[in-house]
């Protein structure tokens, strides 16, 4: 790599603000996926004897309120303060780590209270999803915004590559109580950057005051897009029956008699692919409909070879394909969207995004739990990577009927 492509692939990193935001984000990003994965699977071998549909409720909970609250979340977000409801969000979500991490450490934690403390997080991360997604243009030049989406997914990805592993050692030497109160104390770094970012933007409502029926301007402004609504057709199919992870990884863990370790590491090993995703989108000066369809079919074919795969070796090294895919899927299809709505309503349709890749969970976790518990784990990988298929074959088809403008319109504000 010369030194101008990667001063090209990290050039948001110049931007005060951002590497600040940057350098908190990656704490607390490892610690909530020590938490993810330390909750499925106690879940899945604790609190269950190999209910991978546990799993699924577990996941649904976590996300399924990204779904039913978007409207209301996605108008916060462009209504309050970015700095107020991020602190706010993210001291939540610290002290909701905590209190699962002593109920484990006390003995006394059930299934239910897992699920009741999956759905508390998942409220408060609909609040704060809309936000942390759609504030990175306040941090950075226009120019820099599809950069600086593509460096935070790759900021994301390394969290998941170490998270889970980091969370399979340390349930195997301290039990997985631990887990949770070090999540919760790695929510310090990103609200220690919160309180030091400068950007004016970043104190200061996204857009007018309004009546409540401004909830639906995201809505509207995603219907009247056929550009747009496309990328959501297809973020839809493959957030609810694709996008199943903990699912995949967790089961296929058990199929081949590896403990939680085993689990960390082929979530880590989908990681690595996502990591590697992420920076190859960098360094693109601009997101491109085309990289759906491509990395849709990439993303069908890496899962029916992880669902053939004799073994964990070869499985943990397939999964690496199967997170450059899903990686450079999700980051085109956030860069498109971000991209393709003016400011003022980037919140709310942020919100809706994320309702469609997160709330798709609500049905397709339980369904690929489902599957994978009746049919087999190898089975749950198929429909996977049916769903990345039919992704691909949407997104080839709308490119044909409309090949003189398959890319939506980029606003620069």
């Amino acid at each position: 790599m010369s030194a101008i492509a990667g001063a090209g692939m990290f050039r948001s990193l110049r931007v005060h603000d951002y590497r600040l935001w940057a350098s908190g984000a990656i704490v607390s990003n490892v610690g909530t996926w020590m938490q993810r994965t330390t909750q499925d699977w106690i879940v899945l071998t604790r609190l269950t004897h190999h209910d991978a549909f546990a799993v699924g409720i577990t996941t649904a909970l976590q996300f399924g309120p990204q779904l039913f609250l978007s409207p209301l979340t996605g108008l916060v977000a462009d209504r309050v303060p970015k700095r107020t409801l991020l602190t706010i969000t993210q001291a939540v979500m610290g002290v909701l780590g905590l209190g699962l991490g002593l109920l484990v450490l006390s003995g006394s934690d059930t299934l239910v209270e897992v699920y009741g403390f999956a759905l508390l997080l998942g409220i408060t991360a609909a609040f704060d999803a809309p936000a942390r997604q759609s504030f990175v243009s306040d941090l950075v030049g226009p120019d820099d915004v599809s950069n600086a989406v593509a460096l935070n997914s790759a900021s994301f990805n390394l969290a998941r590559l170490l998270g889970p592993a980091v969370a399979g050692l340390l349930t195997e030497a301290v039990g997985p109580g631990w887990v949770f109160v070090i999540n919760a104390a790695s929510f310090a770094a990103v609200l220690t950057s919160l309180r030091f970012i400068r950007a004016p933007a970043f104190d200061v409502a996204g857009g007018r005051k309004g009546s409540i029926r401004d909830i639906g301007a995201g809505f509207s402004a995603v219907v009247r897009r056929r550009d747009l609504l496309i990328v959501f057709v297809m973020v839809a199919v493959m957030g609810t029956f694709g996008l199943n992870f903990p699912i995949y990884a967790s089961t296929m863990a058990v199929l081949f008699g590896q403990g939680a370790t085993g689990y960390g590491l082929l979530s880590s090993a989908l990681a690595v692919g996502a990591v590697t995703g992420a920076l190859l989108s960098a360094r693109r000066p601009a997101p491109r409909f085309v990289l759906l369809i491509l990395a849709g079919a990439l993303f069908g074919i890496g899962l029916l070879l992880g669902a053939v795969a004799p073994s964990y070796l070869v499985l943990a090294i397939v999964l690496p394909l199967v997170g450059v895919a899903a990686q450079t899927f999700m980051t085109t299809a956030n860069g498109l969207v971000q991209m393709g709505v003016d400011r003022v309503v980037r919140g709310r349709v942020m919100a809706l995004y994320m309702a469609t890749v997160m709330g798709g969970t609500v049905v397709g976790g339980p369904l690929i739990g489902w599957i994978a518990n009746v049919l087999g784990p190898r089975e749950g990988l198929v429909v996977g990577a049916i769903a990345g298929v039919l992704t691909a074959v949407v997104g080839a088809v709308y490119l044909r009927r409309h090949a003189d403008a398959p890319e939506p319109a980029l606003h620069t504000d």
